[in-house]
């Protein structure tokens, strides 16, 4: 299926018109913390940035890290690198120090943009390109490779007054929109155990992701958003950010991996119009809230009466819109697949919740449908200026994987040829791992993920094969399966028989194991619990485990 759609226009296109419009305006807070802009005050400091990045010999097409924590900086840093014509690598806060390091000299960066808690951790001696880097806390210098370098940042602030003696003004906002086709972002979403794979985004990627939000999703100015994905993936980046900004929207940010409490004390006091949210903290919300009270005997006759379930139906809607801040006009979730039994409660009382799809490859969209025209189990229709197939002889009913092309399909994998070919074929079709279904309506529904990636609730992504890798070098592990249980990551482990287990247990093994493990990896991608089986895992002809049997 193919739709077409408006030649694709630069994001700044947007930004151009709603910073002017909104220069009073609030556009991004950090939630819980000190540090606010207003649309004038975001582009002053973008221009201010904009300035040291080009004294400091940062031109256009250089790579500059953005490593931080989600705050407001981190996104005036992202508008700073785009407005000087550069490119921005994203790289996860989480990651542990040697992967940061690795990742930034993969990228070939010449700057960086870290939070003080990751710097404290890095060797500045490992970073081979790096000539300039700032805090993303105020923009306080952290080192300069030159005296150039040094001396740009003691004397940008200046240029920005000569070059803007009245200050800032509303009709000095002319940023460039003639980029299309250059590099913008290499996404890096894991830390690597191989070569890595940072996924290259251009201008034209990211704005037709903002123009189909846009076009689709239209907001406005005065309107509230919660950022609370990682800003370092493409869904937080694209649509909690940038998507937010082109429309004149005011977008807190959160700082850290928010708990259902906190992010429903969050959505009642900034009343967000949009939430975007991973599938589990939706659960979370209706085991605690909404399912214990529906099995009580007197609602549950209710819910099951004609006419009447009305009334328990109006009181869900009620409850949930009230948790939600009671201005949401979309609750969208994807990334992993929904509760069945969650999505049909919501469909029934008409509550917004869409159920997208997309992927980093992808800037992020594949599909999208309104709430109000998608149907149970469906992540909606392919995005304008895109196609979608799946490739199996029948789509109606037989499974094949899903393939994706168009303006939002990236360049490839930087510095990573056989990645890249493996993932993008000679005739543009992104293969993307996934299985699925197609109905006459062009309505895709996802049926497995040849892929392994764990979803967690805070919208972190983990790669078990990664976990693996490091698992399977550790005392008495034999063979290993890192699997997902509800938000929590559980590693099975074949115990090795050649081992010397003569001097300790298998459980007392595992447990260090365990300890072990946690230390070598980021937070949120710490083992709750290592399982050990009796027998090796089953496995395909070519000896691959067969990890879909396990759970």
């Amino acid at each position: 299926m193919k739709r077409e759609g408006k030649p694709t226009q630069h994001f700044f296109t947007y930004y151009n018109r709603t910073i002017p419009e909104n220069w009073n305006a609030p556009a991004l807070t950090d939630y819980n913390g000190t540090t606010s802009y207003t649309y004038g005050e975001m582009a002053a400091q973008m221009f201010k940035l904009q300035i040291l990045l080009e004294q400091a010999g940062v031109g256009r097409g250089d790579k500059v890290v953005i490593c931080s924590r989600n705050c407001a900086n981190w996104a005036v840093s992202l508008l700073a690198i785009a407005a000087n014509r550069g490119v921005i690598v994203s790289i996860m806060d989480a990651f542990a120090p040697a992967d940061i390091e690795s990742l930034t000299n993969h990228s070939d960066a010449k700057a960086m943009f870290v939070s003080q808690n990751v710097w404290k951790n890095i060797d500045v001696q490992h970073l081979e390109n790096v000539n300039l880097v700032l805090d993303t806390d105020g923009f306080q210098l952290l080192y300069a490779r030159t005296e150039q370098q040094e001396k740009a940042y003691e004397q940008y602030g200046n240029l920005y007054r000569e070059r803007y003696p009245r200050g800032l003004q509303r009709e000095d906002i002319n940023l460039p929109t003639d980029n299309l086709d250059d590099l913008m972002i290499i996404n890096y979403t894991s830390g690597t155990t191989g070569a890595p794979r940072g996924a290259m985004l251009t201008y034209r990627n990211i704005s037709a992701n903002v123009q189909y939000s846009q076009e689709e999703i239209p907001n406005h100015a005065g309107w509230t958003e919660v950022c609370m994905l990682p800003l370092a993936h493409m869904f937080g980046m694209t649509i909690e950010f940038l998507y937010q900004v082109a429309g004149g929207c005011h977008v807190y940010f959160l700082g850290k991996t928010p708990t259902p409490s906190t992010l429903l004390k969050c959505y009642a006091e900034t009343k967000p119009y949009m939430i975007l949210t991973v599938p589990l903290v939706i659960e979370k919300i209706f085991h605690s809230k909404i399912f214990p009270a529906l099995r009580k005997p007197g609602v549950k006759t209710l819910w099951n009466t004609p006419i009447l379930c009305k009334i328990v139906e109006k009181k869900i809607y009620s409850q949930l819109m009230n948790a939600f801040g009671g201005n949401l006009i979309w609750l969208i979730t994807g990334g992993a697949a929904l509760n069945t039994s969650v999505e049909k409660v919501l469909r029934r009382i008409k509550f917004p919740l869409v159920v997208g799809y997309g992927m980093t490859e992808a800037g992020p969209l594949v599909s999208y449908e309104h709430w109000y025209k998608q149907p149970v189990g469906s992540c909606g229709k392919v995005v304008t200026r895109n196609e979608i197939m799946v490739n199996s002889p029948n789509p109606r009913s037989e499974v094949g994987e899903i393939l994706f092309r168009g303006e939002h399909v990236m360049k490839g994998y930087y510095k990573n040829e056989e990645a890249t070919q493996a993932a993008i074929d000679s005739e543009g079709w992104l293969h993307t791992g996934d299985l699925g279904l197609m109905d006459k309506h062009g309505n895709l529904y996802i049926k497995g993920r040849s892929k392994a990636m764990i979803l967690t609730s805070g919208g972190q992504n983990i790669y078990p094969e990664e976990l693996e890798s490091k698992l399977s070098t550790l005392p008495g592990v034999g063979e290993t399966v890192v699997v997902g249980r509800k938000g929590k990551v559980v590693a099975l482990v074949y115990p090795d028989p050649a081992f010397d287990w003569s001097k300790i247990t298998v459980e007392e093994q595992m447990q260090q194991n365990l300890e072990t493990i946690n230390g070598m990896v980021a937070k949120y991608e710490h083992i709750s619990a290592i399982e050990t089986v009796e027998q090796e895992f089953a496995k395909t002809p070519k000896r691959s485990i067969r990890r879909f049997l396990y759970k």
